[in-house]
């Protein structure tokens, strides 16, 4: 195993969180590689030996989140969803900076798009969606998948805009039940 150097790994943090601070406060097409390295208080050279550039800094930013979200779906698969052992809404309540300045107008709208790929994905291994018989019968699966994906989305985009006006477990619930009630 590759010891990190703990300065390489403070340095990426600080770069991170330079950006996310950075969107927070203007569009993603005003800020120069120059801006995060200044807030991140690294040199460019820095910056460049991680990164090709802020599109390279951001993407690894939004992988490393999707990547963390699939692997509480894993783990999610494994156990009870109502029990509260995994929240989303908890995960998003945590690195609220992140999700805020990522669906935030001035946000990174790949990362919409992204976000809305993983929702997806996760909707379509975690439900039965049966077009066959029931209530989703002779509705195409896609459609159905794009229409509550949307929905999910639009909600934690809401949750966001309004400053959390509820709790991680009580949206995880709401989620959670909506979601049973039309997908089952």
């Amino acid at each position: 195993m590759t010891k990190v150097d703990r300065r390489i790994l403070k340095s990426q943090e600080a770069l991170k969180k330079a950006i996310i601070e950075l969107m927070a406060e203007k569009n993603l097409d005003q800020i120069t590689v120059q801006d995060i390295a200044d807030r991140a208080d690294v040199s460019r050279k820095t910056f460049y030996l991680r990164y090709l550039d802020k599109f390279d800094l951001l993407d690894k930013l939004i992988e490393e989140h999707i990547n963390e979200m699939q692997i509480m779906c894993e783990s999610a698969n494994e156990m009870d969803y109502l029990d509260g052992s995994v929240s989303w809404f908890e995960y998003f309540e945590s690195n609220y900076s992140f999700f805020s300045a990522m669906l935030d107008s001035k946000g990174a709208p790949f990362f919409r798009t992204r976000f809305l790929d993983f929702l997806i994905k996760d909707m379509k291994n975690g439900w039965d969606i049966n077009v066959n018989e029931g209530k989703n019968a002779g509705l195409n699966e896609e459609v159905i998948l794009h229409f509550f994906a949307t929905a999910y989305l639009g909600a934690v985009e809401w949750w966001f805009k309004n400053e959390k006006p509820c709790p991680p477990h009580v949206m995880e619930y709401q989620m959670r039940v909506l979601l049973e009630r039309n997908l089952e």
